[in-house]
């Protein structure tokens, strides 16, 4: 009989670290799903006042950095229809490719291409600094380190997000 009651003891002993590392290996599970479907602090909300912002002629361009990598650049004129001052945005871009699936978002900050008058070669400014007055249409550029390989290389779905405005 007391053979019997230390092969139980035995028996129970093996399962205990399996069923801890079972329920180790859920918890770990559980909290990746849960962060996953969280909401990121990066998702910037639309502002009506985007509305009075009309972008127009769309150019992308690519060239070579320092370090042999390709940055594209994404220009855009925007036009300030509105009666507020624009002084900060972000662009939220979408890429797709040839079927029209996503392959890429990016929030990315905007910044105003003025021309320098000493090399005649524009300079890219802060909006704060070089701000967008009512009526008025100024060249934004937005820089790109990677796109996905996906991308079917088209001009992607644009909206201007988290705006400053005076």
């Amino acid at each position: 009989m007391s053979n019997s009651l230390a092969r139980n003891r035995e028996e129970r002993r093996n399962w205990t670290p399996i069923l801890i590392g079972l329920v180790a290996v859920l918890a770990i599970i559980a909290s990746y799903v849960a962060l996953s479907r969280a909401p990121t602090g990066n998702t910037a909300q639309p502002n009506p006042y985007a509305e009075s912002l009309k972008l127009s002629n769309v150019k992308l361009s690519a060239a070579e950095n320092y370090v042999g990598g390709t940055v594209t650049y994404l220009d855009v004129d925007i036009t300030n229809t509105g009666g507020r001052t624009l002084t900060g945005a972000q662009m939220h871009a979408v890429f797709k490719n040839s079927m029209g699936q996503v392959v890429q978002n990016e929030t990315i900050p905007l910044h105003v291409l003025v021309q320098n008058q000493m090399t005649g070669y524009p300079d890219l400014v802060d909006l704060s600094r070089n701000p967008i007055v009512p009526g008025q249409t100024k060249t934004l550029r937005m820089s790109l380190e990677h796109i996905s390989d996906d991308w079917d290389r088209n001009s992607p779905e644009m909206q201007l997000v988290d705006l400053k405005l005076k």
